[in-house]
């Protein structure tokens, strides 16, 4: 007897072939145009654009003689987004690249600013190179972290995210949660252009791990404005991952799996550095597939003539950031390098 309607779905995953994936003699630039249009319609974008109301609530000294500017935004109407921007002290004398610093399932935005806030935040952060802003502004970059829908201010709780409620009235709505993270990455982009004219609009680089590596793929993939991505333990094939193991709603997008696979979104990226940061033990994207795909993606940057720019970088422990190996690959790739001092 077939009972159980998973062992169906299962099959009809791994019999998949992406429509969306690029045929041999297929102008690679044709087919990007072509593919983006697609992602953005199974995200469910464009959202509605709402006025700037750009608010900046405090100022304050950061260490190293950086300043940390915290603002919030509109994203759409009626959807705030706060956020804390990490400037340098070189900003003072130059314009400098932006890093756009995303959480994944944590308690929220103070984890990328190494700020322990809620119980057990100290281990996640220490745990797994999670303080991504503050890494990236003792670089010698600006930072910029905010909660992403679901997490932290923005829907969460002291214990964790809380996703499934908005990922479902989203989809009743004809749009999807990773689509309206992604729509607070572009205007996050518009706001910061917009009010600090230290930041170099020509070197904006997405980064995040877990959940928020995932909504960096996909914004990278759809916004040419973001010069580099850097998406750790979140990219593999999706059935391996999000098909056949049990994963937060938010990761869920109607259809996409019959037009794309992991890979397929990555090569939307090309010709732009993109550095893929996974781990060797991670369980929930397991590393097998994420080799698999990562030859897509290096299949695709190499049809745009970019193979320099595409970096799969393997650490060797499970789900979480590899500071060092990750830092290292982007800086072979972007040339950003400009340390503090």
């Amino acid at each position: 007897m077939a009972l159980d309607p998973q062992e169906r779905h299962l099959s009809l995953l791994a019999a998949l072939r992406p429509e969306m994936r690029l045929r041999e003699g297929e102008s690679f630039a044709i087919w990007q145009e072509k593919a983006r249009e697609r992602l953005r319609a199974l995200l469910g974008l464009p959202l509605e654009t709402a006025p700037m109301d750009f608010r900046l609530l405090e100022t304050r000294e950061w260490e190293g003689g950086a300043v940390a500017h915290r603002f919030l935004f509109a994203s759409e109407p009626g959807v705030d987004v706060n956020c804390q921007l990490l400037l340098p002290a070189r900003a003072r004398r130059e314009k400098v690249p932006l890093v756009i610093c995303l959480q994944g399932h944590s308690t929220g935005m103070h984890i990328s600013l190494g700020e322990a806030k809620y119980p057990g935040d100290e281990a996640t952060i220490a745990g797994g190179d999670r303080d991504f802003a503050r890494q990236a502004v003792a670089r010698g970059q600006a930072a910029l972290a905010f909660d992403q829908r679901g997490f932290g201010e923005r829907g969460g709780t002291p214990e964790g995210p809380a996703c499934h409620q908005i990922a479902m009235q989203a989809l009743l709505l004809g749009r999807t949660l990773i689509g309206e993270r992604c729509w607070d990455v572009f205007r996050a982009i518009d706001a910061t252009l917009a009010h600090f004219p230290q930041i170099d609009a020509q070197k904006i680089a997405l980064m995040g791990n877990s959940g928020g590596g995932t909504t960096a793929l996909y914004a990278a993939a759809l916004d040419a404005r973001i010069a580099a991505a850097m998406p750790s333990c979140a990219f593999c094939g999706f059935l391996p991952s999000i098909g056949a193991q049990r994963h937060c709603a938010c990761n869920y997008v109607p259809g996409i799996a019959a037009q794309f696979d992991m890979g397929d979104i990555a090569g939307l990226i090309a010709p732009r550095p993109l550095v893929l940061v996974s781990g060797k033990h991670d369980g929930i994207f397991p590393l097998d597939s994420a080799l698999e795909q990562a030859e897509i993606a290096r299949s695709l940057y190499e049809r745009a003539g970019a193979a320099h720019a595409f970096w799969h970088v393997i650490g060797q422990e499970g789900h979480r950031f590899y500071a060092r190996e990750g830092w290292a690959a982007f800086d072979a790739i972007t040339g950003w390098q400009g340390r503090e001092g």
